[in-house]
């Protein structure tokens, strides 16, 4: 799996860790290990202008997903096919300002960003009720699974 992460952010993120969730969620979701994608991290003017441009709507958001070839999760014994998944582009600060909110550490806000957007890279949406719980379902099961493996890596 390709997985490039680039910081234009000016806010230090532990890389590490995003492209450990990343390689675990697009594992679990069976994607193809020749599969690209990339993740940004950029700041909140330039959170803005790509928000304004492709939402059309005002202010930094946390996340945007930009999918290329529009593969969708494989299935047991029959992965997706290599492509290119596509870019997430997260925005630091904002993430920051949610975990306040949520009661969390930014780093967990971040992860949880990612695991978003990669979910909308694979297709998946939360506009209508039953989405939304699909969505947010897999969100949650993916992020519980990726702590649970890092705290057995810690002997927790």
């Amino acid at each position: 799996m390709s997985i490039e992460i680039n910081n234009e952010s000016g806010v230090e993120v532990e890389e590490t860790r995003v492209l450990a969730l990343a390689t675990y969620a697009l594992d679990k979701m069976r994607i193809h290990p020749l599969a690209d994608l990339a993740i940004v991290f950029v700041d909140e003017d330039a959170m803005e202008t790509l928000h304004v441009q492709w939402m059309d709507e005002p202010g930094p958001t946390d996340v945007l997903s930009f999918p290329m070839d529009e593969l969708r999760p494989g299935t047991e014994g029959d992965l997706t096919p290599a492509g290119l998944l596509g870019d997430i582009v997260v925005c630091p600060q904002v993430a920051a300002k949610q975990a306040v909110e949520a009661g969390h550490e930014t780093i967990n806000e971040i992860l949880l960003l990612t695991t978003h957007g990669i979910l909308h890279l694979l297709g998946f949406d939360h506009a209508e009720p039953e989405e939304h719980a699909e969505m947010f379902g897999i969100q949650g099961e993916i992020l519980a699974g990726f702590y649970a493996q890092e705290n057995a890596a810690k002997g927790i």
